[in-house]
């Protein structure tokens, strides 16, 4: 399925799955165990960051932006880093293997083992 719509897309604490925010309508669209993202940028609110380490309860403040491409498939990262955000050790998201930040790549495959990103991200 090909949508091509601009979202803000966050794991749902919840129910395990990637939830999907339009970014015009500010709803949620939809749930999914698999998203593919175009473009995505990778964003971190502070006031919510801040949020989370004064009462130590999480909320929504990290979500990957971008337009929607699939929410059943993704063929363009297989390969690439993993990145991952924890409000407790990082501002930013995160490479997974090397902690570098990562603000931003061409592509973003979201599943049940988190984001993956194409190779050639950008910084």
């Amino acid at each position: 399925m090909i949508v091509k719509q601009l979202v803000d897309v966050y794991k749902n604490l919840h129910n395990g799955l990637w939830s999907i925010l339009d970014r015009k309508t500010r709803l949620v669209v939809g749930h999914a165990k698999e998203v593919c993202i175009r473009n995505p940028q990778f964003v971190v609110q502070p006031a919510g960051r801040q949020r989370v380490l004064d009462k130590k309860r999480k909320n929504v403040h990290a979500f990957v932006r971008g337009e929607l491409v699939s929410w059943n498939t993704c063929q363009h990262t297989k390969e690439g880093p993993s990145i991952t955000y924890n409000p407790y050790k990082f501002g930013t998201f995160v490479q997974r293997d090397n902690e570098k930040p990562i603000h931003k790549a061409q592509w973003a495959h979201l599943n049940e083992n988190g984001v993956m990103v194409n190779v050639e991200a950008r910084q």
